[in-house]
């Protein structure tokens, strides 16, 4: 998050692949984790201080993370930004607990922003998968024209690749667009609505550059019309993945009920 990021676009960029989902996804659970265990356990009487920070901290990250990744035509740069932008999300949850010294929706904003955080995972390493699905011996696929007719070249992966942006984008109805959703209920519950106006105009804004990616893979012409050579293995986990953001985006109320569980019995 803001002011925190300035490393991750050249880091998203510079890491090999691999290394790069690892790194988007994992710690995003265990940042989520951490600040759970500071905030929520350690500091929860100090709500009111600590909440105006991540006011400032999320409307920021959310602000710069879209601008920022419009610009972008290394698609790890335009993920590294809108990782950044999802994270200012998870923030909004995290500052929607206590309102007034009410502690009423403290379960409903904290589960929202786990679930968003879980999304974001998800979704994170269907793309960085679909990237090196991509790429081959000395050559990796992290430009946006890399994507070009991709439909024509596998129709069935362009379909994966449109469910993650559309996901990512908070497009009905994938996982993306109901984390993005319960986020945005906890944060107007809270009272903050000016704040959620904000966000949904971020994310309107945001979906631009992820259906730029789509536009690529459906509307272009490829530029490289070789066969897409990977494992089995590669082809089943992206298969899945893809498919899993569908299936939770139609029926998230599972996950959900975990998040909240897990939630509630830690607390």
């Amino acid at each position: 998050v803001v002011p925190f990021h300035m490393w991750v676009p050249d880091v998203y960029q510079g890491a090999p692949t691999a290394v790069t989902l690892v790194i988007a996804t994992a710690p995003k659970l265990a940042a989520f984790a951490m600040a759970i265990r500071l905030l929520v356990w350690g500091l929860f009487d100090l709500a009111a201080q600590w909440q105006t920070m991540l006011m400032l901290i999320a409307v920021a990250s959310i602000v710069l993370g879209n601008l920022a990744a419009i610009a972008q035509q290394n698609i790890k740069r335009m993920l590294a930004y809108s990782g950044i932008s999802h994270m200012g999300f998870v923030v909004l949850g995290l500052l929607a607990g206590v309102v007034d010294g009410d502690r009423h929706f403290a379960l409903n904003a904290y589960s929202s922003a786990m679930f968003y955080a879980v999304a974001y995972v998800i979704m994170s390493l269907a793309s960085f998968g679909m990237v090196i699905l991509l790429s081959r011996a000395g050559f990796e696929a992290e430009n946006i024209d890399d994507f070009k007719g991709l439909n024509k070249r596998s129709p069935w992966f362009a379909l994966m690749m449109m469910f993650v942006m559309f996901s990512m984008a908070g497009i009905p109805f994938f996982i993306g667009f109901f984390s993005k959703l319960s986020v945005l209920q906890a944060v107007v519950a809270a009272g903050y609505f000016w704040l959620a106006v904000l966000a949904v105009i971020m994310s309107v804004i945001g979906a631009f550059y992820y259906l730029r990616v789509v536009k690529v893979m459906y509307f272009d012409a490829p530029e490289d019309t070789s066969e897409i050579r990977a494992p089995a293995e590669l082809r089943v986990l992206l298969s899945a993945n893809g498919l899993a953001i569908a299936a939770l985006g139609v029926a998230p109320q599972m996950l959900m009920s975990l998040c909240a569980y897990a939630l509630l019995a830690s607390l």
